[in-house]
């Protein structure tokens, strides 16, 4: 879908300007998305696997739920309806923790997609089942709970097992690291 998204400057201040994402994408322009994992306290992260319909990772995971902000939208209005658009999971602003701002700058498809964008990282603690959960078919090939030694031994060698997107590999590091901090683990 190309939804409007506010752009932002290079270090992430609101320019006042909309665009259409697509026009973000192409032109390089700056802008927001959010990104929401979430975990047990069995110690296991919730994983999106990416639609085999998607341009950019198909079939890699990654992960819980991710998505452009929409102008004028907050950060923890995104998350919400975004989690709730690609996973079917119903969230409250309380349920959220924000954990950092991820900066990512890649280029895609031989410049067709120049992606500038700052991750608004967040993580919830997952309260139902996974049978419960209703993956958007357009946007979600699959959803699977891992133990958090699984998704660091697969991490380690993500730059060979076509697991998870290699370029990701320090940003997953922190988010690992931070959920088990606030679980004490």
């Amino acid at each position: 879908m190309d939804e409007y998204i506010d752009i932002v400057d290079n270090k992430g201040k609101p320019t006042g300007k909309t665009a259409l994402k697509s026009e973000a994408h192409k032109n390089g322009w700056y802008h927001n998305t959010i990104h929401l994992w979430l975990y047990t306290k069995q110690g296991e992260v919730l994983l999106q696997q990416r639609s085999h319909k998607k341009a950019i990772h198909p079939l890699l995971w990654d992960v819980s739920a991710a998505g452009h902000i929409d102008a004028g939208e907050t950060f923890l209005e995104a998350a919400i309806r975004e989690t709730k658009e690609e996973i079917g999971l119903e969230l409250q602003p309380k349920d959220l923790i924000k954990i950092g701002v991820e900066f990512h700058e890649t280029n895609y498809a031989s410049g067709a997609i120049q992606d500038n964008e700052f991750h608004q990282v967040y993580i919830a603690e997952l309260k139902t089942e996974l049978k419960n959960l209703t993956p958007q078919k357009d946007e979600v090939e699959a959803l699977k709970l891992v133990s958090f030694k699984t998704f660091e031994d697969l991490l380690a060698q993500s730059e060979t097992n076509n697991h998870f997107i290699p370029t990701n590999k320090s940003y997953y590091y922190f988010v690992i690291k931070t959920i088990k901090q606030k679980l004490n683990i």
